[in-house]
């Protein structure tokens, strides 16, 4: 009898603890009280599927109102714990976004389908599995689309909310900006930036600059100037056209990644009831008779459960596992649905459907400047940075690699090298939309003879008008096995006139800085334009910014969504 009353009171406390609460009406808060529990049918006013970039500043949003209730459900954990300093420490940050990247705890592992405008590679597709999503393992490179592009979207959705005017403040809500520490930096570093950009009361996003900007990074921002890209205030006024010292999404204070995990979900917890679900899947939603979704099935190691919404279901699960959950669902293409015999809740033939994401490439050179480099080649340089970093928080490893970037529509001389055809479809997207991304990355993979204290840097650059078009499909009801990714890149014969133009811009721009040495790949055999494009086909990679899969109404709609992505 004994037991079966414990039994009963320890059900009760577990019921307890899991329900939503108010934290303005307790004493203390329980760290477990964050976290619901597996296994229990519980209902919130809001399910946000994916505890990602997005999701987790939804559920941080929602969560100060404290009538509300808000659960999260994420298929990873906690970065900080799966993966130590290599997603904290930003000179790690490659770690994980590399093709030559290990299997990892906070990555899904995805990879392409044979790629026929990249010589027909499957490629790997980096995207967190983890509380942050890839906010915890980008490049934490932070930029704010143009006013043109926030027009243009403003006109498709058909709500002027969304200009630039208005999101503008929202952006300032959501960052708390420090200006660059020179001391740490150095005052040779000329950092210009637009203090209003940013507000004092902003957060909790954390902005700044790192503490140590590269020694190539002058002469190559002199390179830029040489060739007709002019310097900027910053990247985050509505302005993308010149180049532009980068922010960057780290702690001033420790220099440590600033991710949706670290800042919404934080806060959330320590002023908010918002719950998690950490390392728990999403199978299904749930509908009921008038097609309304009414909560989600999930699994949590081995218990499969239910969490319902009274109020919405918010899918944000990323542009391949949102229109993935949607399909299994039952909201997709007609013939979709029937290849797998899913019972058709809506047939919307956009889900999957219309995948943007730029090509991007790397030319790599040796420079007589020091570059993170020899991180990978020179043990004495890397226990040097490790120590610098850890006593003051300055040096090598505060650095993510990109120091500045630029940004241009092609110039003249270059334009006179497109089609006519290429030049009429350039010419849709907004007159402030840029359409090339330079971007310097302080650290490459050295030839196989490199001495330890030689130094590489990669030129990388990014088509932003990509007009090739991918699909994300499924062949499985099950969410666990992973979608059909075919991001289609570089087959439109417009990207492969930008992509050879925009190689030829990268010699140029690094020509001019004066720090190289000599081109190591493709090296300077590769000259002609069919040459160049081969190169490309073969040496392309992503940049992870897949977006516009759950659209299905509009073209142009998934054009904006193409710029507003981040590194």
């Amino acid at each position: 009898m004994a037991s079966s009353i414990l039994f009963v009171f320890l059900g009760l406390l577990r019921l307890t603890l899991s329900l939503p609460v108010d934290p303005t009406q307790t004493v203390g808060r329980l760290t477990g009280n964050s976290f619901g529990l597996p296994g229990q049918n519980v209902t919130y006013d809001y399910i946000i599927v994916g505890g990602g970039t997005a999701g987790l500043t939804i559920a941080e949003r929602l969560s100060e109102n404290p009538s509300l209730s808000v659960a999260v459900i994420e298929a990873g954990g906690f970065y900080e714990i799966e993966s130590g300093n290599f997603s904290q420490v930003p000179g790690y940050d490659t770690e994980y976004v590399l093709p030559e990247s290990p299997p990892s705890l906070v990555d899904w592992g995805f990879v392409t389908q044979p790629q026929k405008g990249y010589n027909n590679r499957e490629l790997f597709y980096a995207r967190g599995k983890t509380l942050g999503g890839s906010s915890a393992l980008n490049l934490m490179i932070y930029q704010r689309a143009t006013v043109g592009a926030f027009k243009l979207w403003a006109q498709v959705v058909g709500d002027n909310s969304w200009l630039w005017n208005t999101v503008f403040s929202f952006y300032k809500k959501s960052t708390q900006f420090t200006p660059p520490n020179l001391q740490k930096i150095g005052p040779g570093f000329n950092i210009e930036y637009d203090q209003s950009a940013y507000s004092p009361q902003g957060g909790p996003l954390q902005l700044s600059f790192a503490n140590y900007q590269q020694p190539p990074s002058p002469y190559l921002a002199k390179g830029m100037k040489a060739a007709g890209i002019s310097a900027q205030d910053g990247l985050n006024s509505g302005i993308l056209n010149g180049y532009a010292a980068t922010t960057v999404e780290v702690d001033p204070t420790y220099e440590t990644r600033s991710s949706s995990e670290t800042s919404f979900l934080q806060t959330a917890f320590t002023k908010t009831g918002l719950k998690v679900y950490p390392s728990t899947l999403a199978k299904q939603i749930l509908f009921d008779a008038t097609k309304k979704a009414t909560g989600v099935t999930v699994v949590t190691g081995p218990d499969t459960y239910t969490l319902s919404a009274s109020k919405e279901v918010i899918v944000s699960a990323g542009a391949f596992q949102s229109p993935q959950l949607l399909m299994v669902s039952g909201i997709g293409p007609a013939a979709t649905l029937k290849a797998n015999n899913i019972p058709a809740v809506s047939t919307l033939e956009g889900v999957g459907q219309n995948l943007w994401d730029q090509v991007f490439f790397t030319v790599v050179f040796q420079v007589n400047q020091t570059t993170n480099s020899q991180l990978l080649t020179n043990p004495a340089f890397g226990a040097a940075a490790a120590q610098t970093f850890l006593n003051s928080q300055s040096g090598p490893l505060t650095s993510v690699g990109v120091d500045l970037i630029g940004w241009e529509k092609l110039p003249e001389a270059n334009r006179k090298e497109l089609s006519n055809s290429t030049l009429a479809q350039l010419a849709a997207f907004p007159s402030d939309w840029p359409e090339i991304e330079y971007i310097p990355i302080d650290i490459a993979f050295p030839p196989a003879d490199a001495a330890p204290t030689d130094n590489y840097l990669g030129f990388a650059v990014a088509l932003l008008t990509p007009l090739s078009r991918g699909t994300v499909t499924i062949n499985s009801t099950d969410t666990s096995i992973k979608p059909l990714i075919d991001p289609n890149w570089l087959v439109a014969t417009a990207d492969q006139e930008v992509a050879v133009q925009a190689f030829k811009r990268i010699r140029q721009i690094a020509g001019y800085s004066g720090v190289v040495i000599s081109e190591i790949n493709p090296g300077t055999k590769v000259q002609s334009d069919a040459d160049i494009l081969t190169w490309i086909q073969n040496n392309a990679s992503p940049i992870w910014h897949a977006s516009a899969t759950c659209e299905h109404s509009s073209r142009v709609f998934g054009i904006v969504r193409g710029v507003l992505t981040r590194i």
